[in-house]
């Protein structure tokens, strides 16, 4: 139910003063206003002169930076209340606060308890911004060693690659095949640290897999915006249609069931992390290759290297044909893992064109493959 917007505010502002803050952005913009800043983020941080309230801003052109305390901070976060962002996120040690500024102008608030234990503010000085905190609530949960925070960051710079900065509110997400669901929650963490109301649906096919992320949702306290189904990605059923779908190394052809289905909801972003490719390569090893290419798919190791390329070109060209522009993008350094790249699709509505038709029945024809999304878009 909207409440009074100067009420709500006087309640962010509160929470922002108060010594358990967390952290809290505020983003977007309010119907007919634009914010001097496109963003502005906030966090304590302990520096030699003492504990000080940090405020970085972006214009979009550059991020600025500056330390407060006592009566600066005060005025600092009057300041930024005054502008016409349209959405804020607050943490503080005991609640999260997120609040979006309807058409009317009034404002809807969706507020919940904080399961971390309260941290010290962190050290001013930081080697590496990540866009999901190392001290986030998340790592305390699932673990948070080298390898997973580089994962997790590599994850969401592409996801931030691939998103507006205006976001529908709320933005309904869905990971298909998320296994332990820790990209499903690093991806939730960081969509509500934007300022808007996040619903995420992740969809594995094991039932024990369902009960123990539904289980991380309740300790981390957002078990009423992230939920989990137990069942295949073909059949399962959501109680939305996504605006955002995630298939993040679903093996074999469980990444064109994905596709398939961002296809069929006309998803507006789609961001898949292929894993092993056996179709196209069984395909391979089936038939003989094409004139003069027979020493491609003889040796094996360079047969599997091709099918890799080979299917996501196809992927990617299918999914251009049912209108998304398509990118195919490094995930993670090739030094952490062999399967690194990942397809950024956004949906663009485009009717294709003769020749990208013709591109792809050349390239298919030529090797005498039939992708499997190809067969799943047609049915």
């Amino acid at each position: 139910m909207p409440e009074p917007l100067d009420s709500v505010l006087a309640e962010v502002r509160e929470l922002l003063l108060a010594p358990g803050l967390t952290r809290a952005v505020a983003a977007g913009r309010r119907r007919g206003h634009v914010p001097s800043v496109t963003r502005a983020q906030l966090r304590p941080v302990t520096l030699k002169q003492g504990q000080r309230l940090q405020i970085v801003t972006d214009d979009g052109a550059r991020p600025f930076t500056r330390n407060v305390d006592g009566a600066d901070a005060a005025q600092a976060v009057d300041a930024l209340l005054a502008e016409p962002f349209g959405n804020w996120h607050v943490e503080t040690d005991s609640a999260t606060v997120q609040v979006r500024v309807t058409k009317k102008g009034d404002a809807q608030v969706h507020r919940s308890s904080a399961v971390a234990a309260p941290r010290n503010p962190e050290t001013h000085d930081r080697a590496k911004q990540w866009l999901l905190d190392p001290g986030d609530p998340l790592f305390t949960v699932v673990g948070g060693t080298a390898a997973k925070r580089r994962q997790i960051d590599a994850f969401l710079r592409a996801l931030a690659a691939t998103l507006p900065d205006e976001l529908p509110t709320p933005l309904r997400v869905v990971d298909l095949g998320c296994g332990n669901a820790y990209l499903t929650f690093a991806a939730y963490r960081y969509l509500a640290g934007r300022g808007v109301p996040v619903q995420v649906v992740g969809v594995d096919v094991r039932e024990d897999q369902r009960v123990r992320n539904s289980a991380v949702a309740a300790e981390l306290g957002c078990s009423a915006d992230v939920t989990f189904v137990a069942g295949t990605i073909e059949a399962a059923e959501l109680p939305f249609e996504p605006d955002l779908v995630l298939a993040l190394h679903a093996c074999d052809t469980a990444t064109d069931q994905a596709l398939a289905r961002a296809v069929e909801w006309e998803a507006d972003w789609v961001l898949a992390a292929p894993c092993c490719h056996h179709d196209i390569a069984a395909q391979l090893k089936n038939r003989g290759a094409p004139s003069p290419y027979a020493e491609v798919t003889r040796h094996a190791i360079l047969r599997e290297r091709f099918a890799d390329v080979l299917t996501d070109s196809l992927r990617a060209a299918l999914l251009r044909l049912h209108g998304y522009r398509v990118d195919v993008v490094e995930f993670i350094d090739s030094a952490h893992t062999p399967r690194n790249l990942m397809l950024r699709a956004r949906r663009t509505g485009a009717r294709p064109t003769d020749e990208q038709r013709a591109e792809y029945d050349s390239l298919s024809g030529q090797w005498g493959v039939t992708p499997a999304l190809a067969t799943m878009l047609t049915r």
